[in-house]
């Protein structure tokens, strides 16, 4: 009872009219980040589709697609969408000076995890939703790959 009242109007003056504007300005780096992982994404089932209709190899779109699985471990690619949210130790800064915000990296790191799990989540539906093996018509297979990106990306 003796500190309810205090606490809340430090909230109140010193907190809550700030966090719409922080919300805001942190969002950002993060919005960036999954951007790019949606967008990495929709790039390499791109080069699925252009490397299948240019060889209509089903063995090649098989080992294309086993590769696509594998994207959410490949640090190389995730790299650019990664460091999107590495903006957020310069923005994190002034919030840790002002309210003693800490263990910036942990927030970062965990937004990386979950920009990570996104990726493995997209491929993993793809996956799910579109099996080489199972396509008779290879004339269909392109158009069936976009489908079911579009799909992956909604």
């Amino acid at each position: 009872a003796t500190v309810s009242e205090p606490a809340q109007k430090c909230c109140t003056e010193n907190i809550q009219p700030f966090l719409t504007s922080i919300l805001e300005e942190l969002m950002g780096p993060v919005s960036s980040g999954f951007t790019d992982v949606r967008s990495l994404f929709d790039k390499e089932v791109n080069d699925i589709i252009q490397d299948f209709q240019n060889t209509n190899d089903m063995t090649r779109l098989k080992e294309n697609v086993d590769q696509l699985m594998k994207l959410p471990f490949n640090s190389m690619k995730m790299e650019p969408c990664y460091l999107k949210v590495n903006l957020l130790q310069e923005l994190l800064q002034d919030l840790k000076s002002r309210f003693k915000v800490y263990h910036i990296d942990f927030v970062i790191q965990r937004t990386q995890n979950f920009m990570q799990e996104l990726m493995e989540n997209a491929v993993y539906t793809f996956q799910q939703l579109f099996s080489p093996s199972h396509q008779a018509d290879s004339a269909k297979v392109a158009t069936t790959i976009e489908k079911v990106k579009l799909r992956v990306l909604k």
